[in-house]
């Protein structure tokens, strides 16, 4: 019988995860060439084929589905074993968006949770490929990811400080109209997010102000923020900006729905850890206002 080569069960779950040769090479930073000849290798010592292949695509045999499962449970073991074995800390690589947002606040409790995890911050989609797991809002999430709801958190909008509607405790949506609010500036801003704020935009005459660059970094967003002297939309978890007010909006409150994703199958302590923190501050989280707004496909999902 032959034995189960860990290397080639690493790039045999590359290439199922990505379903693409090239990108699972890139990935793995080997040779397109070499990954497949393994990946053959492998299939030649089990015996069976993991993988159909055509020009066009690449897809999981029933065997391959099978393999998936319990390699990724094989190369987990292994990490596992040899840190364990050499007194090292396990390390998980997470893009948390922004500094001081939702994500951070998870990550800052998972940390507290496991403190022989290593936690690594990512911000914005930096160094994809070593992303471990990700935060923010997927409307269609590939399906070879795990997911999983973290909350739905307020919106807001930075007023300057002698901005008429910075003298409000909260804001009514209604009172954005004609305001041209923004919605590319802050370290949330994310293709969800701006999917999201179009749909909030529209039904209440509130329009956006014109495109420009998104607006990345606490002083560059007061600058962005004064220069305007318009509402800019963010989240209420946004770090407070000098010379800026934050308002609540209302009548209705509108909620970005933050997802965590991660990649399907893993059991990394640290992603446990994640969980478990999800699970202790959704009960500090307020519950769903009565007005609340939510974009589509959640709000459809809500109501099921």
């Amino acid at each position: 019988m032959s034995d189960l080569d860990i290397r080639r069960l690493r790039y045999f779950v590359a290439v199922a995860e990505e379903l693409h040769f090239s990108r699972a090479a890139r990935r793995l930073l080997v040779a397109q060439q070499a990954l497949s000849r393994d990946v053959r290798h492998l299939e030649d010592a089990i015996g069976v084929r993991l993988l159909d292949r055509t020009t066009r695509r690449v897809t999981l045999t029933a065997a391959g589905s099978a393999l998936l499962a319990r390699a990724r449970e094989i190369i987990a073991l292994h990490d596992d074993t040899l840190r364990e074995l050499r007194g090292e800390r396990a390390s998980l690589t997470v893009d948390v968006v922004g500094a001081g947002l939702t994500p951070t606040l998870v990550l800052a409790a998972a940390r507290r949770l496991a403190p022989d995890i290593e936690f690594f911050a990512r911000y914005g989609g930096a160094g994809a490929e070593e992303i471990d797991v990700t935060f923010g809002r997927y409307p269609d999430p590939p399906t070879d990811l795990g997911r999983r709801h973290v909350r739905d958190e307020p919106l807001a909008v930075l007023l300057p400080e002698r901005h008429p509607l910075a003298q409000l405790t909260e804001v009514p949506f209604d009172a954005l109209a004609g305001t041209r609010p923004c919605s590319r500036a802050g370290d949330h801003v994310t293709p969800g997010w701006e999917h999201a704020v179009l749909q909030l935009l529209a039904p209440f005459g509130a329009t956006a102000a014109g495109s420009h660059p998104v607006v990345r970094g606490g002083d560059e967003l007061a600058q962005h923020v004064r220069e305007r002297n318009a509402p800019v939309l963010t989240l209420t978890t946004q770090p407070a900006v000098p010379g800026v007010v934050q308002r609540p909006l209302v009548r209705p409150t509108p909620l970005f729905p933050w997802q965590m994703l991660w990649r399907a199958g893993s059991d990394h302590p640290g992603l446990r850890a994640l969980h478990r923190a999800v699970d202790e501050l959704a009960q500090t989280w307020p519950a769903r206002p009565a007005d609340a707004w939510l974009p589509e496909p959640e709000r459809s999902a809500t109501t099921r």
